[in-house]
């Protein structure tokens, strides 16, 4: 899952972006409302905590763009205005839900979490599973046949995204812009590296496989190679 955080106030920018990471998610920050069209033109994004008060264009305004653009990204709205009228104005723009400051890292990170589930259509569970491959994307257990597999937070990050989308090719640069931050610099065949060691967890030791080459596009979930 990747996240924007768009927050002009530096060091809660940072205490945001940094407990996130510590949870798995993928994050950029930004710290203006104009930059976030920088972000979002080039990052397919899992959901947006988007502050209210921030220079150049505030966020009911980055977020009404948004809507008129068609995006449905999950919008989380952050704001030191905490009352009825407030919230009332900002879900009216289109935002899935309304926290306002001060608020606790835990309550921020449930939100997020029954956001991208609700918007997603995700009612009760966010178990996913693929033949017997098993994946909890609340507590980040991953098991196969009944047996726990231990992934690092990349490589679950990784399995996380193309279990959201089985069945579908996802190329090596949707799958990198969705999984690593905006600014990474990294070596060209990082994700080839990464695939490569989910293989060995999630496949070999095991007769039918489920993540496949598709030569010249990308890598695919699915039970067979069709």
């Amino acid at each position: 899952m990747r996240i924007l955080v768009v927050e002009d106030e530096p060091n809660l920018n940072e205490v945001i972006s940094k407990k996130l990471a510590d949870e798995k998610f993928g994050v950029d920050s930004c710290f203006d409302g104009e930059e976030v069209f920088v972000y979002t033109e080039m990052v397919e994004y899992d959901a947006i905590i988007l502050d209210i008060m921030l220079p150049k264009m505030d966020g009911l305004q980055v977020l009404k763009r948004l809507r008129a653009q068609g995006s449905n990204v999950p919008v989380l709205l952050l704001s030191a205005k905490g009352s009825v009228e407030d919230r009332v104005q900002g879900l009216n723009q289109g935002a899935d839900d309304y926290l306002p400051k001060p608020f606790a890292f835990e309550e921020l990170l449930a939100r997020i979490r029954v956001m991208i589930r609700q918007r997603a259509n995700y009612v009760q569970s966010n178990v996913f599973s693929l033949a017997d491959l098993e994946v909890n994307c609340d507590t980040y257990e991953v098991r196969r046949a009944e047996e726990e597999i231990v992934l690092s937070g990349k490589e679950f990050a990784i399995l996380e995204y193309m279990i959201h989308n089985v069945g579908v090719v996802l190329s090596r640069e949707k799958i990198e812009e969705h999984i690593w931050n905006y600014d990474y610099e990294g070596g060209s065949n990082i994700v080839d590296v990464y695939i490569r060691y989910l293989r060995k967890k999630i496949d070999d030791k095991y007769k039918h496989k489920l993540i496949h080459t598709v030569r010249g596009i990308g890598y695919v979930l699915r039970e067979a190679n069709e």
